[in-house]
């Protein structure tokens, strides 16, 4: 069962991960065509909700961003409150070098990034930036090599991720939170309380559950701390237990049902929306600026650097140990892969630097973009040598 269920998720991911790549080349082909026009126009559509004296007025890019992305960190709250509870997080023997290796895949990347951009102030913001893995596309480019990768050494990207994920998550709380309103977060922690009280009398039906989380996303959107957040709050107190034990549980049951829409068109959409890069004027001189330059270094050079040594060090030091039938080389070909750090990085970056700054917007989506897809070619061809011509199993 448990590897049924992996398998379907490495498959839905890798999936993902081709549409992201599909349309993160369709939105730049389009930002550099004629249509340029129309992508902008599109992106700034003013789309208004008002209820009464309550009002909610962004352009279409922020509906993408802070709505729909919050369906993203809802699944991703999901996952990790099942991987805590069930799952691979549930066992420490099994969770301490992923969570190690996190850790330096965030803080090496940062350092690299601070250390390029140390007397530039307006670019320090973006110092999380490269701190990311995006298991999408990491995942899609692990699924080229087939059935030759261990089912141990996916896991351990799989764990990784999730540990990154939550990491990013702490990150945007506390860093990337604007100037706060105290009566909407009065408002969240009503709605917060309620969840609570639901959670705790038993309700297993998600309807309650998910009006109060709208409500929920509405007064933090309004409070200052982004609206994404809500989405991890929200999932925390959907319930893990079932009526009987045939059924799954609401948590796994939304889990099931919300994966394709996020996977198949809430990232491909957040990657159209934030990929489109304009390559006029560009010139290699450009990618040596401090922001992308600093982006780029810290995905590619930072998390391999990051996720690798300090995977050794804690093997070294008897606190973990490798996953069975993992080598270094093969460690070291997925430690390049968590330098591709696509949407989350972009995402991050829409948080450190707005749209229109003195040329930083395109500048961090070129670093991303440059990181990442070195990140890609490097891990794989390393990957494609560790593995040889062996094949595994799903016993392996």
């Amino acid at each position: 069962m448990l590897i049924n269920t992996i398998r379907d998720f490495l498959r839905l991911e890798s999936a993902s991960g081709i549409l992201l790549l599909i349309a993160a080349v369709l939105a730049m082909l389009i930002e550099n065509s004629p249509a340029q026009y129309l992508y902008g126009a599109l992106l700034n559509t003013p789309v208004d909700i008002r209820i009464g004296a309550f009002e909610i007025a962004k352009p279409l890019l922020l509906w993408i961003n802070d709505g729909l992305m919050a369906l993203f960190f809802f699944l991703v709250g999901l996952e990790i409150k099942r991987e805590i509870i069930r799952g691979e997080l549930s066992d420490p023997a099994q969770i301490t070098l992923p969570v190690i290796a996190a850790a330096g895949g965030m803080i090496v990347p940062a350092g690299i990034y601070l250390f390029f951009n140390w007397g530039h102030p307006a670019a320090l913001n973006g110092w999380a930036i490269p701190s990311a893995t995006d298991i999408a596309f990491a995942l899609g480019v692990l699924s080229l090599l087939g059935n030759r990768v261990p089912n141990t050494l996916k896991l351990f990207l799989l764990t990784l991720a999730i540990a990154d994920d939550l990491g990013a998550i702490i990150i945007i709380a506390i860093f990337y939170t604007t100037h706060l309103s105290i009566g909407s977060l009065l408002a969240a922690a009503v709605a917060l309380a309620a969840l609570f009280v639901l959670n705790r009398r038993g309700v297993l039906s998600v309807t309650p559950y998910l009006f109060i989380g709208v409500i929920l996303w509405a007064t933090v959107l309004k409070s200052g701390v982004h609206a994404t957040l809500a989405g991890v709050l929200l999932a925390l107190f959907i319930p893990l237990k079932s009526a009987s034990t045939e059924e799954p549980s609401p948590l796994e049951q939304l889990e099931h049902d919300i994966h394709p829409t996020v996977a198949y068109a809430i990232l491909p959409l957040f990657a159209f929306a934030n990929a489109g890069v304009s390559l006029h004027g560009l010139s290699f001189s450009s990618l040596l600026a401090p922001v992308p330059l600093g982006i780029a270094a810290g995905l590619f050079i930072g998390n391999q650097l990051g996720v690798f040594s300090f995977s050794w060090i804690a093997v070294k030091l008897k606190l973990a140990r490798l996953p069975d039938g993992v080598n270094w080389l093969q460690l070291y070909g997925v430690s390049l892969l968590c330098g591709i750090g696509f949407t989350m990085s972009l995402f991050i970056s829409s948080l450190a630097f707005a749209r229109g700054g003195p040329g930083l917007a395109v500048d961090d989506r070129l670093g991303i973009l440059c990181g990442s897809i070195l990140s890609a070619i490097a891990g794989y061809f390393v990957l494609r040598f560790a593995l040889g011509g062996k094949n595994h199993t799903v016993s392996d």
